[in-house]
């Protein structure tokens, strides 16, 4: 290999310098992939590209301001986790004294896996594409420029590409000695490219089209651009000659390494040599994402929103090989690791046919939470591996949980006996260090991280008898029968203690948080200022009168209270643990709390007005979720439909989110609904998949027992529906529902594994005769459902 290394090296640097006439478009490749336009009023609202290593944020008019808050204004640009590489580039054309800088794309082009600028130009006849995309596993971004004279002239000008270096750390660099120095340039003889180095690390980016240029330092001489930070900027320059009709590429390709020159040379060279070859491999995977858990439904834009979430998630991957590979939270501000949001999106992944991520993401999140030593699941964690939150209460049991839910869907017996002990210090975690009363209640911060509001939390509650209940299972699994009874015994209790304690008969609603008179005093002040701020005057009211009542409590009384009608009084609905009388109360009553785009994160941000709301979210100048309407509280609310028994109401919920699809960033939806906040979210994942999946096909799997339970709950305006390719352990099934004049149902079911049995159930009473194969049979009864067992690989089962 030594011997051979160099003479590779310089082939591959030779075939890069490619001449002008042999590059061939790679966006062709593109031809029969859907992309999405944006709107135009859009443009100038960021886009990603997205790569598992590297990704590139900017403008959808090609722009790349600063943005973001988590580093100030250094959100966006190219990064190479755990370092940023570019702020970005400009381009600009030129000719005869005159020019023209490609900063207001016409038209945005959103792909699953790519994107693409329009540009009209000053030159008549001359049209202007950039397209870009991000090799998965190579530290670098493809950027190709495309040229079309539609004139019946030729036509020659100049074209001016700026890089702007800013090699720096990640947010909590400074916590592992990360510090940002001054960029310096030096150019690349050889691969015809620009050079940058941090001055006081072995931080490297490379940015060139691999052929001749006319090279110089600084900013463009066209483009207005100056972005912060300590990076520099310098120019390549191209003539580019036209005949009639003709189109040219000119293709650039950035690549980074926060680890030595060489690597990012590597890089460098293997994209400008087989670009075309990683776009193929690209499209193979996103086709792969979109064949998996493939729905195809009555309601078109609910079927694409879900087809494109699957590929939002894709976009959150961030692997950063010296700490690992998992889901990123959100883009642009939420990059790195979350706890808790992962253990609400790898139920949605884990359905949509994604163990390999499931898997690497769980290892990655246990991994970076073993630093707390007790069990205790993080919160948040930047990746370069500091650990900023070590963990909200409830982000604890909800990793039991989660590890449950996929156990379902795996079978994996050696996946549970590796997390159990974890599950197990976590569960004490939680009553040792957070229950002083010993009341079963953990203390702390639940999903609201309002200030104050860290007494006994609904969600905490919630999520802690659910971790117990399948704590129990896991145990009785792996053969511990006296935890999984002593588990048992605990999730019994808290199910029996929330519905009794928590429920607040005069807001038909289970309360925020159980607490104090006096704590409760403090937080009702806190939210009229809120409400009255936000010039919301039923919720004062509401508030006053609740402070007014207070008065005639006792001081050391704990009790539940209802003061900001947070989403999280509907996790019990979510999670199935509310007695379905009050559960249908509550879920009424939280429909009082929407607006067109779906539920309020805090219910007092709620007026009637809020009813007309259908367009931007105004926001704050700083950022914050004040009167925000989110997507996960919104999923949660179909999920909690669903549960007891109301799919057209969860369809609603669903309906409500999906109007926010595509609503700023094509084929995107926003954290905060319609355009606030993070442009793309990997918990809506989670909000589509497991009311979809699990709930409307009704599929729920015990993989380990080889049986499927398949309890369909459509919707009633949906005569027909089908789904293909739910991988489940090493079995794969595709179901099929049609509803027939006469209102019988026809279902065809078929898996790969015929061993594996498939039991379909129905509601009880509803239907008097059962074919399976169209032959009559028996079905199985009991209190809830009947039921029919099935073997082989094609089934049809018909009810009338």
């Amino acid at each position: 290999m030594k011997i051979f290394f160099p003479i590779i090296l310089f082939l591959l640097v030779i075939s890069s310098c490619q001449k002008e006439e042999e590059v061939k478009p790679i966006s062709d490749i593109m031809n029969d992939v859907e992309g999405l336009t944006g709107k135009a009023e859009y443009l100038s609202s960021p886009y990603v590209t997205a790569g598992d290593r590297v990704y590139m944020v900017g403008h959808q008019d090609g722009t790349f301001p600063d943005l973001g808050w988590h580093v100030e204004g250094e959100m966006g640009g190219i990064w190479n986790h755990p370092i940023k590489l570019m702020d970005g580039f400009t381009a600009a054309i030129f000719e005869d004294g005159d020019s023209y800088c490609l900063d207001a794309a016409h038209q945005f082009i959103n792909y699953p896996f790519a994107n693409k600028h329009m540009f009209q130009t000053h030159i008549q006849g001359l049209e202007i594409d950039r397209f870009q995309f991000v090799p998965d596993g190579k530290q670098g971004v493809v950027i190709e420029f495309n040229f079309r004279n539609l004139a019946e002239s030729n036509v020659s000008f100049g074209f001016e590409f700026a890089g702007y270096t800013d090699l720096m750390p990640v947010w909590l660099g400074e916590k592992t000695n990360m510090v940002d120095h001054v960029d310096n340039l030096t150019y690349d003889q050889a691969r015809h490219a620009w050079r940058g180095k941090d001055a006081g690390n072995e931080w490297y980016v490379l940015f060139g089209a691999g052929r001749e240029a006319k090279r110089s330092m600084g900013p463009s001489d066209y483009c207005e651009y100056a972005p912060i930070g300590n990076g520099q900027a310098a120019r390549l320059e191209y003539k580019i000659n036209l005949r009639p009709n003709e189109t040219k590429s000119l293709r650039f390709v950035v690549s980074g390494s926060y680890e030595s020159q060489i690597d990012a040379e590597k890089t460098y060279d293997i994209l400008h040599s087989h670009s075309d070859t990683y776009l193929k491999d690209k499209l193979g995977k996103y086709e792969k994402i979109a064949s998996r858990s493939k729905v195809t439904i009555p309601d078109k834009e609910l079927e694409k929103a879900f087809e494109w979430v699957k590929y939002n998630t894709e976009w959150l991957v961030r692997d950063v090989p010296e700490i690992g590979r998992g889901l990123g939270a959100g883009m642009p501000d939420y990059p790195w690791w979350f706890g808790v949001d992962n253990e609400y999106t790898l139920k949605g992944v884990i359905a949509t046919g994604r163990k390999d991520l499931v898997y690497q993401t769980i290892e990655l999140i246990h991994k970076l939470s073993e630093s707390n030593g007790n069990g205790r699941i993080v919160h948040e964690v930047s990746t370069n591996g500091v650990v900023f939150n070590p963990g909200n209460t409830n982000e604890t049991p909800q990793f039991a949980s989660l590890i449950w839910w996929v156990f379902e869907w795996t079978g994996d017996k050696e996946f549970l006996s590796t997390y159990f002990p974890t599950i197990q210090k976590g569960l004490e975690w939680l009553m040792v260090e957070n229950d002083e009363e010993e009341n079963l209640f953990p203390d702390g911060y639940g999903m609201m991280e309002i200030h104050g509001l860290e007494s006994k939390m609904i969600d905490v509650a919630t999520y802690t008898q659910v971790a117990y209940a399948d704590a129990a299972k896991i145990a009785l699994e792996l053969g511990d029968e006296i935890s999984a009874q002593s588990y048992q015994q605990k999730a019994d209790k808290l199910k029996e203690k929330i519905n009794e304690e928590f429920w607040v008969e005069e807001f038909n609603s289970y309360a925020d948080f159980i607490g104090t008179k006096r704590e409760a005093l403090q937080l009702i002040n806190a939210a009229i200022v809120r409400a009255d701020t936000l010039k919301k005057p039923w919720a004062v009211e509401e508030l006053r009168a609740t402070r007014k009542k207070l008065s005639t409590y006792p001081a050391n009384k704990r009790q539940g209270f209802v003061i900001f009608h947070n989403w999280v009084v509907n996790t019990p609905m979510e999670m199935g643990i509310a007695v379905e009388d009050k559960a249908i109360i509550a879920l009424d009553k939280g429909r009082e709390f929407v607006n067109p785009f779906g539920v309020f994160v805090t219910g007092i941000d709620r007026d009637e007005s809020s009813d007309m709301e259908d367009g931007s979210f105004t926001g704050s100048k700083v950022f914050s979720y004040t009167g925000a309407v989110m997507t996960l509280p919104t999923g949660v609310q179909a999920i909690s439909e669903n549960n007891y028994g109301r799919p057209d109401q969860a369809l609603e919920y669903l309906q409500m989110m999906t109007r926010s699809f595509g609503f700023a960033l094509p084929g995107s939806i926003y954290e905060v609904s319609p355009d606030y906040g993070m442009m793309a979210q990997a918990w809506n994942l989670y909000s589509y998949g497991v009311p979809i999946v699990t709930q409307f096909f009704g599929i729920k799997p015990i993989a380990s027992k080889k049986v499927i339970h398949i309890t369909p709950q459509m919707p009633s305006k949906w005569n027909e529906a089908k789904i293909e390719n739910v991988l489940i352990g090493d079995n794969e099934i595709s179901f099929t529902w049609k509803m027939l004049e006469d209102r019988s149902i026809e279902t065809e079911i078929t898996q790969k594994n015929s061993d594996w049995q498939i039991i379909f159930n129905w509601p009880v009473d509803k239907y008097s005769k059962i074919m399976v194969n169209d032959t009559e049979a028996e079905p199985e009864v009991s209190q809830k459902h009947n039921s029919i067992k099935l073997t082989g690989k094609k089934n049809k089962v018909t009810l009338k």
